[in-house]
């Protein structure tokens, strides 16, 4: 009995830092941070961390801490730009942006149906992802976000229980987006907002594919739901 006790006392320890973290960063998401510019999250991001899919804002419970992280970090240094979160990321401690991850961490991660779909029609969007489009050099979007894009360690975030309107604006962000030329001037381009991936892979995948193919896959990973199937973390997929 001695030794149990001694056992829990040690796990407790352990797990303290995390446990305060998740609990500061939970009076975040509902409150905001000490500085007023910190808005509470679930004014965008819902109650539940599952985003407001019809206004575009993204899926948080549920993702790794360290991508969470990450991300608000690229919001604060441009590498990530967006009007609504860079404020934000900037006026948020590091210690807060540890707590608001953490906490998200802790929340559901998004358990996805079996996608009907096991044939996919070439070009479609379950073709993209399950296949890719190795014409121009794209590889399955499974392959770096695992299997029916539950995501795969803490670079490669779930991809599947983000709505399409989010996915199809990321994508848009990982591209250069042409301006059209005037009579006066010359066609020119913009840089894409968004430069902070692994190896610029989606830069490439995003400036490869066409508004319809990013808009099909969008739709394909959206149209994933949440299922009731225990969710395997060993294996990155359902059991």
């Amino acid at each position: 009995m001695k030794k149990i006790g001694v056992t829990l006392l040690l796990a407790m320890w352990v797990l303290a830092p995390t446990l305060g973290n998740a609990a500061e960063g939970e009076s975040i998401m509902i409150h905001g941070g000490a500085n007023p510019a910190a808005m509470p999250c679930i004014s965008c991001h819902a109650a539940d961390g599952k985003g407001m899919p019809s206004a575009g804002f993204p899926r948080l419970s549920g993702l790794p801490a360290p991508y969470i992280e990450k991300q608000l970090y690229d919001f604060r240094s441009g590498a990530r730009g967006n009007a609504v979160m860079q404020p934000i990321a900037k006026a948020l401690t590091d210690e807060e942006i540890k707590q608001v991850a953490v906490a998200y961490s802790n929340r559901p991660k998004v358990n996805v149906n079996h996608p009907n779909n096991t044939n996919p029609v070439p070009g479609s969007g379950a073709w993209i992802a399950q296949r890719g489009e190795w014409s121009k050099n794209i590889p399955e979007c499974t392959l770096c976000h695992g299997p029916d894009g539950v995501g795969v360690g803490d670079a490669f975030p779930p991809l599947a229980g983000q709505s399409p309107m989010y996915l199809e604006s990321q994508l848009n962000a990982w591209k250069e987006q042409k301006v059209a030329s005037t009579a006066k001037s010359k066609s020119s381009s913009l840089p894409a907002t968004r430069r902070n991936d692994p190896n610029h892979l989606m830069q490439h995948i995003a400036g490869s594919l066409t508004e319809t193919q990013i808009k099909a896959v969008s739709e394909y990973f959206g149209s994933l739901g949440d299922s009731t199937e225990p969710f395997d973390e060993s294996q990155h997929r359902l059991r």
